[in-house]
């Protein structure tokens, strides 16, 4: 199994370039432009929702405490006379000042069960910003792909972090072994689902005694695999071969 193992410089990296993205579709979109990816939200509430998100990481990252934060609010208030593009960038400037001189061994809080550790918020605002990028660009007709080594380390956090956390879209029980591949990025992953549980596995181990016969392979740009194990795009625009029902146990959202 290969997985993209990240630092602290790539995933800001891919913040300065995520980041102005996201901007620049946002400034292309009047404000009440529907998000067809998130349904019921339009591009100032996407907006907003990203900027409560830089928002309350900023607030505790870098604060040295493990101890759970207060609650994130779906979409950030807006201060009088700013519009949420404003607010947006704000937010963004500041995310981006704390990264830059943080530690990521430092302690820090998640809601993974990982260590915790400050090196688990760059990763996490970086995917959270490029999926949503993808639903701006959307909103105004010109979604680009995630690029290739950002999305492969996309998908190795949703089987790494958000399935481990049981944070799945729908709660459910699924028996079976499924194969990912990322035909553009030289990565793939094996993971095994038992129940509610998920585990990754290295592929020595994937025929062991335990293992189940339900299978599934699924295989396309890294890209097209992390939208959608996000819930973007169906799993039908990627090459799957056997139990399909098993990819509904992947999906975070």
């Amino acid at each position: 199994m290969s997985r993209l193992h990240g630092t602290k410089d790539f995933w800001i990296g891919a913040l300065r370039t995520e980041g102005p993205a996201f901007a620049a579709a946002v400034a292309e979109a009047p404000p009440e432009t529907p998000v067809l990816s998130c349904p019921g939200w339009t591009v100032a509430d996407l907006t907003l929702h990203l900027a409560a998100f830089y928002r309350w990481v900023h607030s505790f990252a870098g604060s040295g405490a493990t101890t759970a934060p207060p609650k994130r609010p779906d979409l950030a208030e807006l201060d009088p006379g700013s519009t949420p593009a404003q607010l947006w960038q704000h937010e963004f400037d500041q995310l981006m000042t704390l990264f830059d001189g943080l530690d990521p061994e430092a302690p820090a809080w998640n809601w993974a069960p990982q260590p915790k550790k400050a090196g688990f918020w760059p990763r996490r605002a970086a995917h959270e910003t490029a999926v949503h990028r993808w639903d701006a660009q959307l909103a105004i007709a010109a979604g680009e792909p995630v690029e290739a080594k950002l999305a492969a380390d996309g998908v190795s956090e949703v089987l790494d972090t958000w399935l481990p956390s049981g944070r799945r879209r729908t709660r459910g029980q699924w028996h079976g072994v499924v194969h990912l591949s990322a035909v553009d990025a030289a990565q793939e992953w094996y993971l095994r689902l038992r129940g509610e549980g998920v585990a990754l596995l290295d592929t020595a181990t994937i025929f062991d005694h335990d293992d189940h016969h339900a299978r599934a392979q699924v295989s396309g740009t890294a890209s097209d695999l992390l939208l959608a194990l996000w819930g973007r795009v169906s799993f039908d625009t990627l090459d799957v071969l056997g139990d399909r029902t098993l990819l509904d146990g992947l999906r975070t959202g």
